[in-house]
């Protein structure tokens, strides 16, 4: 098994061709950029000397701040050349990664220093908040650091939408770079052209053949200028790593990489090109101009969440902000040499077909791994994590291979980084539940990310995902490991929906009375505000224990007390009026004409509808012999087990 030991973890897809997330000619892909840029004025900018300019520019650029890149820049500093770097400021110091010295210095060079957000993720998978931080905190860290003239921009893995362009223009960036949308090698662009316009048609996407790979000649990125000549125009040509492109910590080597004897025949082709006078090689900053624009700071990140589940969108219900097949808050995340596929399919570990769980093709496999991962981002989905304390993890699964754990945490302005993982868990062809506890979280993390992989061919399917900090999580001195329904009782706790006694016990065989039931149903429910003119209880004044609680239970219209206009806060619940509270807490559905019924629950008993809808979800099966036994008091612990279905079934988020 090999990891990403001390490697910065770049959110979202694989830096490969398979890829491109949409057909070339509409959006691009990850990658730095070579681009030719033409001598003319844009943006009001007076270019070079037109008297003795070339019709065509050629832009270097460089994407990730990958530490080889350095002796890259060396190359192009012989040569006489400049390149224009996409600069992750999340990225700056760490393992593998450019320091901020060697950026700095690279610009003193004469380089160019752009952005490309703070944590490199999919920004088209994100809210608008969390785009905003990542684009416009990007443009200040670099500024805090002593690069004062960032004006250009790289979007990550070339994923956009028209509100990612308009926040880029926000932030203050000048112009942004997508991929895939010239002619190349690749297979598909033929017919797209060969170069961008001057000034481009849209200068917060600009065209730019496909990243280069290990695939590329000599002559692959000669065709790049020689073929752009007879019209002119600006390509951009973008590299990621120059040399071997291995990881140190798991020997595995990054496709998008070119040999130094490679990039160095093609920069001294680009600089014979250039003393012949048929090319310019400049940055983008130098071909599009324009003034340096001031600072926006991003949105604040929303405060940390601490208690509680802290996977948000835990069971993948909720799709992202595009349709792109993935559920909002969680990404891709892979490194090394196989297709991955990721796919919502239905229904999910609650067997409703209304449920999503998603799932992982890997096939071609020869290093490497991938996974589905909480998104890396700055604080909108990202789980908040604690330096020294451990976590409990919890994902039911379906899978051909062994899978495990995989954990990330961030540090510093965006860094993610590798952290640990799991055993591993066997393969299964029914749902499992995989748990595991971490170490402690090292020193400096503020965030934590985990998923299940796949490190090899195979189909993994995963779904209803938990994440605990086990400082907050209260055990029962009643409730051991082989006490029924531990785990949902261990999921009512962890999820703050009980507190137990004050004794330290949950008391499972209790009965819950309609009070305490309240108070579940409130904090299921997220411990919503509570309406002013919310119904009063002549039995529940204003100081009872859980006063609020059943005011919002009959604002909700999941109670409507008795007719006498009491409630009856201390009375036990009855299993068929815990039906009933469940049913309108969903909003009461449409029962399914094919509901199960029950011996002891016939046409026309109180809340006859509201039991079979019960029994539709697999929220009870009711008892051995077939009974439903509605007027029984339900115990607290059968009432963790009800509220654990339902929330599998419909996940409050």
């Amino acid at each position: 098994m090999q990891h990403l030991q001390g490697k910065v973890m770049v959110s979202a897809r694989p830096r490969h061709k398979a890829e491109r997330l949409r057909p070339p000619g509409t959006s691009r892909w990850l990658a730095g950029v070579v681009s030719v840029l033409m001598s003319t004025s844009v943006f009001g900018i007076v270019a070079p000397a037109a008297h003795a300019a070339p019709n065509t520019i050629i832009t270097l650029t460089f994407d990730d701040a990958n530490a080889d890149q350095v002796a890259a820049a060396g190359i192009l500093k012989t040569n006489g050349l400049k390149g224009t770097f996409f600069t992750p400021s999340g990225f700056l110091n760490a393992p593998n990664y450019m320091t901020t010295q060697q950026a700095l210095a690279l610009q003193a060079d004469g380089n160019e220093i752009g952005g490309h957000t703070v944590t490199h993720p999919d920004l088209a998978q994100m809210g608008p908040d969390e785009v905003k931080r990542q684009i416009c905190n990007d443009r200040v860290n670099l500024y805090n650091m002593g690069f004062h003239n960032v004006t250009s921009f790289a979007y990550p893995f070339a994923s956009l939408t028209p509100a990612v362009e308009t926040t880029v223009a926000d932030c203050g960036y000048n112009s942004a770079r997508g991929l895939g949308d010239l002619e190349s090698k690749v297979p598909g662009s033929a017919g797209l052209g060969f170069a961008e316009t001057l000034p481009p048609a849209d200068p917060y996407s600009t065209k730019a053949p496909d990243e280069v790979d290990n695939t590329w000649t000599l002559t692959d990125l000669q065709n790049l200028v020689t073929k752009a000549e007879p019209g002119g125009g600006w390509v951009q040509v973008t590299f990621h790593h120059i040399g071997t492109g291995v990881d140190p910590g798991s020997g595995i080597a990054d496709p998008l990489t070119v040999s130094t004897a490679l990039f160095t025949q093609y920069v001294q082709f680009l600089a014979a090109e250039k003393a012949a006078g048929r090319i310019a090689v400049q940055t983008v900053q130098q071909t599009l101009g324009g003034a340096t624009k001031p600072l926006v700071p991003g949105p604040a990140a929303p405060p940390a969440v601490t208690a509680g589940n802290l996977i948000k969108n835990a069971s993948m219900e909720t799709a992202g902000p595009v349709a792109s097949g993935l559920p909002q808050c969680w990404a891709q995340g892979n490194y090394g040499s196989h297709t991955a596929t990721f796919t919502t399919v239905t229904p999910g570990h609650g067997g409703t077909a209304g449920t999503h769980a998603e799932q992982l093709v890997m096939s071609a496999y020869v290093s490497g791994d991938a996974k589905l991962l909480p998104t890396l981002d700055l604080g909108e989905c990202a789980p908040s994590a604690t330096p020294g304390h451990t976590y409990d993890m919890k994902a039911w699964y379906t899978s051909t291979a062994t899978t495990q754990f995989e954990l990330y945490y961030r540090t510093g302005l965006g860094t993610w980084q590798y952290w640990t993982a799991s055993p591993y868990f066997a393969a299964s062809t029914a749902w499992s539940h995989a748990t595991w506890t971490s170490p402690a979280l090292p020193a400096g993390a503020s965030a934590i990310s985990m998923g299940l992989n796949l490190l090899g061919n195979g189909t993994l399917t995963t779904d209803d995902f938990e994440l605990y900090d086990t400082s907050g999580i209260r055990h029962f001195t009643d409730v051991t490991p082989t006490t029924a329904f531990y785990n949902e009782i261990s999921w009512l706790s962890n999820n703050l929906i009980t507190q137990g006694w004050p004794d330290g016990t949950f008391r499972p065989l209790t009965s819950i009375t309609r009070e305490a039931m309240a108070a579940f149903l409130y904090r299921f429910s997220g411990s919503p505000a509570v309406p002013a003119n919310a119904r009063t209880f002549s039995d529940v004044p204003a100081g009872a224990p859980f006063y609020n609680e059943i005011r919002w239970l009959a604002s909700a219209g999941i109670t409507t007390g008795y007719p006498d206009g009491t409630f009856h806060p201390w009375e036990a619940v009855s299993r068929e009026a815990m039906a009933a509270f469940l049913y309108r807490l969903r909003g009461k559905p449409a029962v399914p004409a094919n509901a199960p019924t029950f011996p002891d629950v016939p046409v026309g008993a109180p809340f006859y509808n509201e039991i079979r809808w019960l029994a539709a979800t697999g929220i009870t099966t009711g008892y051995a012999d077939g009974t439903y036994k509605p007027a029984l008091a339900i115990n607290r612990d059968a009432v963790a087990a009800f509220l654990y279905r339902y929330n599998i079934d419909f996940p409050k988020g």
